[in-house]
């Protein structure tokens, strides 16, 4: 019995450090929709986070959908460095429209989006950099 609610003790301690290591990237994300904001650029989230504890394995796949003329940013992280984390866009056809990894795995990226868009986003961890944790993306739109 003491060993049964050993482990229970342990299995909530672990799960409670990754969501509060979650929660504290969560609002390391936030500061990168805000990021330009003297310069006129102001994201609002979409209202989601998204967000997964990976492995050096594993990635994270979102399905979203951009609305045609408007402004995006996508914004990542997964720890105290900005380059933690890969993201790739890609559209329903799974063709690759951008890659952080192309700009030295950028923490936020703006871009356009013409026509409305249903998209995948994946993300994953740059395992020269961190090899598990959690991974944080979150989405703006320039009002």
């Amino acid at each position: 019995m003491k060993k049964l609610l050993l482990f229970f003790a342990v299995a909530l301690i672990t799960f409670g450090a990754k969501s509060q290591e979650c929660d504290s990237l969560v609002n390391v994300c936030y500061t990168y929709l805000a990021k330009d904001s003297k310069k006129g650029k102001v994201f609002i989230s979409d209202g989601q986070v998204y967000q997964a504890f990976v492995d050096a394995e594993q990635s994270a796949e979102f399905k979203v959908t951009l609305y045609g003329g408007s402004l995006y940013r996508i914004a990542t992280t997964a720890g105290t460095k900005d380059n933690y984390v890969i993201f790739n866009v890609y559209d329903q056809d799974r063709n690759l429209l951008f890659s952080n990894a192309d700009h030295d795995n950028a923490p936020y990226w703006d871009f356009k989006v013409d026509n409305t868009l249903d998209c995948y986003v994946e993300a994953y961890l740059d395992i020269d950099k961190k090899v598990s944790g959690c991974l944080v993306l979150l989405i703006g739109f320039n009002k």
